[in-house]
Formats: C-alpha cells, structure tokens, sequence
C-alpha cells in the first residue's frame, strides 16, 4: 500500500536526471538543465573578445574589406557591424536576440549581449546568453591618411564671380553652413575672387555642383588631369576640376538690360536694379515698379554688366517726394511689385549742399522716404557709362539719378545689432582691407530683406541686450523670433563633447 501511494504522489510525465537525481519533466537527454550546461557550451567557439577599428579624425568605424562607414553609439548599423566581426561562428547557432550593454562613451569598449540556441545531445534544445566584449582600436582611415600626408584632394571646386563686390558670396557661405554642404570639404581656401573647395571624391565634388546650380544662378565648366596609371589592372587615377561661375551682378548694382531681353521680360525699361540674387536675378524698374526674375540660362544668352561700382554710390537728401498712385500700364506689361511704392522725389547731393543743383527721379522707395531723409544712389548724369546697350539707347530714357536704398547711421545699428552669423573654417589669403565694409553691408540687406533672411541662419547673440525691433530712427532690425540659439559644443571633465544651449528668456 505504501508503494502504491509514493507511485500516485508522483506528477506523470517526470523523471529523474541521470546525472542528480532531481526530478525533472521528460527530454531527449533525459538530463536537467543545470547539468546539461555543465557539460556543453554551445557558446564555444564564439569570440568572447573583438577588435574592431576607429578613426578618430572622420568619426568612422572600419568595415571588412575596404570601408569605413559613419555609425552613432548603440545604433542599429553599429550593432551589424558588431555581429558581422563574428559571422562564421555565429553561423553554427541561432541567434535568437542582441543588444548593447551600456558602457562608459570613453572607455573604448563596446559589449554586446547575445541571446543564443542549438541543438545538443538527441535533440534538446539549449538556450545561453553571454556578453562579447569589442576593443575599439584606432586607426586612421585612407582618406584621411592622404589629408595629413598633403596629397589628399581628387576634385576641386573653383567658386568664382566677376564683381567688386562679395554680397553674392557671403549669401552662398550661409546657405553651405544652414545645409551642411561644407562637411565633406577637405578643405576650403579664400582668394581675391572667390572660393576653392577640396575634396577626396569626385562624387561628393558633383553634389556640390548641384547644389551650387539650385541656389545660385551659375555656369560651370568640368576638366580632369591623369595624375597616374596601371595599364596590367586597367586603373586610372585623375584630378578632376569644376570651373563654377557665378553671374556677375550683386544686390543694388543698377543693369542695362537688351532690348530683346527687356521686351521678353514685359516690355520693361532697360534701366533695373537688382533687388536681390538668389537662385536668380531679381529684378525691379524704378520707373514702373515692374519685376522680373532672370535665371542663370537666360543670363547667359543675354548677358549684361552692373553700370557703376559700389563705391560710387553717393549720398543724397530729399528735397520732396509724392507718391505715384496710378500707374499707367503698357499692353503686355509683367508682375508689379507689392512690396514697393512708387515715388516721385527731388533729392540733392550732399556734397554740393551749397549749390541749388537738385535732381528728378521716379523710385521704388516711395514706401520709405519722406524730405529731409538720406538715401544712397547712383549720379548717372554725371557718370561715364561704358556700357554697348546704353550707348544706344536715346538719352532721355537714361535716369539721372537711380537711388537704391535709404541711409541710416551704420555705427548705431552696429552697436545695436544683437545677432550674429556664422562662418566657414577656410584659409584665407590677400585679403582686401575693403572685406569688412562689404560684410556690414550684407548683414545690412538681411536687416532690410525678409526674402533674403528666410535662408539663413541667424542666431542670437547673448553679449547685445534685447531691443525693440525698430530703433530711433526707423532702422529695420531682425526680431527675436527670427533669431536661433546658439549651440556651443565643449569637452567635459571625461574628455567627452557635452552639448549647452545659452539661456533665453
């Protein structure tokens, strides 16, 4: 009765390990667990320690055979190339789970824990978990290997514009840092006419040339030299050159346009200006208000010269000014600006202050003058204009004064600008002492133009206290909700980047 009441008390299905005795549920091996991992190891063979390499200049981890590819800690691309370091015992398994296991950002360790299965002893199957252990070794990859040895650059850019004046450039140079454009350069050298961009592929050289084309209205040329070649394997080794022009006209230079262009454009006066350049020209008639925008192709089928040099603008008064308020329009005439006002004003140099010599003119400054104000223009009565079209075209529809903008006190609004732009790293050689007036005047047309602003990145500048928008004299300025917060990158105690973003109330 005994025996027969211990043969009820025990569960059906369950036996004992032949190795314990503990009772366990019926397996293949006809053993328990513990025991069963004390005598197999499925992890065996696997690598419980792995180097893998590190370049400290481009950020880059290595990849068997040949390549170095961008990876953030604890990313989905950085645990592949963990697990592709150890494929072939990984193979014999099945791996069934992996994920990183949290080490200290500079302890040059990456530890990866592995979940594994297979199949031992007539079928059963063992589960294990264990961690490898990755050393992360640095080493300087091929790339930038040529940049320390001074033989580096497969293509470069040659950024050129035929003008006196940089507004053109300093738009571009926001536009490269607000897209990121600039992180594939090598390296980029200032001269007296433009910029050089460097690079180590020719590939990353074209998608700057098309970024170029989109943002600027631009021609380029493409030429390449044989630097070296292996006629056994069929290999050639070039350095490729993009000869990149940028049309010649600038923001507030005043054009002469062809009668065939201007008739195209709406029959507008050949005498414009130059509003603003970005992925065109755009441009206004002073006299009617009429715009038109002018891409890079059409340029250069019909190309056209500023008329004077910046420096030749000149200060003027307002003696008087009327607003024009019907505009007669001719048949076909294009779009008219909303932005502007047309005016009717008599202004007078400054300088000849002591004489009654006034002048007429018609403006797209209506909006903004009223008498006693100061605004800059151009005296092309008194200019020798060297130009084929206005050489033809009938003296009386040549202005004697085309005015550009208004004149407001430049130190005051330097002393009052609470905003700054930044700038490319690049090498910088014959430097014009003129550079420093020319770059006032761009962060002056950011103040004046919104169109302009929406491109760039302006960020606060926490030094100038917070103002109102306007000042005294009705200055535009750039308002705080336009305006960014500068990110400040520094090292930690540990060595690290740390991240800190200025206060704003």
């Amino acid at each position: 009765m005994e025996y027969m009441a211990e043969s009820t008390d025990r569960s059906p299905g369950h036996i004992l390990c032949c190795e314990c005795g503990v009772p366990i549920s019926s397996n293949p091996a006809n053993i328990c667990v513990a025991c069963l991992r004390s005598k197999v190891d499925i992890s065996q063979g696997i690598p419980k320690q792995v180097s893998i390499s590190f370049c400290k200049q481009c950020q880059r981890y290595f990849q068997p055979p040949g390549t170095w590819i961008q990876c953030a800690l604890e990313s989905r691309e950085l645990l592949a190339l963990c697990l592709k370091k150890i494929k072939a015992p990984l193979s014999k398994v099945r791996l069934v789970d992996a994920g990183f296991v949290w080490t200290e950002p500079h302890s040059k360790r990456l530890k990866v824990k592995l979940t594994i299965q297979k199949e031992v002893m007539n079928g059963a199957i063992l589960q294990q978990v264990f961690v490898v252990d990755y050393v992360v070794q640095s080493q300087m990859c091929g790339d930038c290997h040529r940049v320390e040895a001074k033989d580096f650059w497969k293509a470069v850019i040659q950024v050129r514009q035929k003008t006196l004046h940089k507004k053109t450039f300093y738009y571009l140079e926001q536009l490269i840092l607000k897209y990121g454009m600039h992180q594939n350069t090598l390296r980029i050298k200032e001269i007296h006419d433009g910029l050089d961009f460097y690079y180590s592929s020719k590939q990353h050289a074209q998608k700057m040339v098309e970024f170029l084309q989109c943002t600027v209205p631009c021609r380029y040329k493409a030429s390449q030299r044989l630097i070296s070649q292996d006629i056994h394997s069929n290999t050639y080794n070039y350095k490729s050159t993009f000869s990149v022009e940028i049309v010649p006209i600038c923001k507030d230079n005043v054009v002469c346009l062809s009668p065939k262009l201007a008739q195209s454009l709406g029959n507008m006066n050949q005498i414009c200006v130059c509003i603003r350049v970005t992925s065109a020209i755009h441009l206004i008639d002073p006299n009617t208000l009429q715009v038109a925008d002018i891409d890079g192709s059409t340029f250069w089928s019909h190309p056209f010269n500023s008329l004077c040099h910046p420096k030749q603008l000149e200060e003027f008064i307002v003696m008087e000014c009327s607003i024009v308020r019907d505009i007669k329009r001719a048949a076909g005439a294009g779009m008219i600006s909303k932005k502007h006002t047309l005016g009717e004003v008599w202004v007078q140099k400054t300088s000849e202050m002591n004489t009654d010599k006034q002048y007429f003119c018609r403006t797209h400054l209506g909006h903004l003058l009223n008498p006693g104000d100061l605004v800059l223009g151009f005296d092309l009565a008194n200019c020798n204009l060297n130009d084929e079209h206005v050489n033809k075209m009938n003296s009386d529809r040549v202005p004697d004064v085309v005015l550009i903008k208004k004149s407001y006190d430049r130190t005051k609004r330097q002393r009052r600008r609470n905003w700054k732009l930044k700038e490319l790293a690049r090498e910088r050689e014959n430097m014009d002492t003129d550079d420093e007036r020319q770059y006032q005047d761009f962060l002056e047309d950011l103040e004046e133009d919104e169109a302009i602003r929406k491109n760039v990145n302006i960020y606060r500048d926490s030094a100038i206290p917070v103002e109102s928008d306007t000042d005294d004299e009705g200055a535009p300025r750039i308002s705080l909700a336009e305006m960014l917060e500068d990110l400040h990158i520094s090292q930690d105690a540990t060595g690290e980047e740390a991240f800190s973003v200025p206060f704003s109330a």
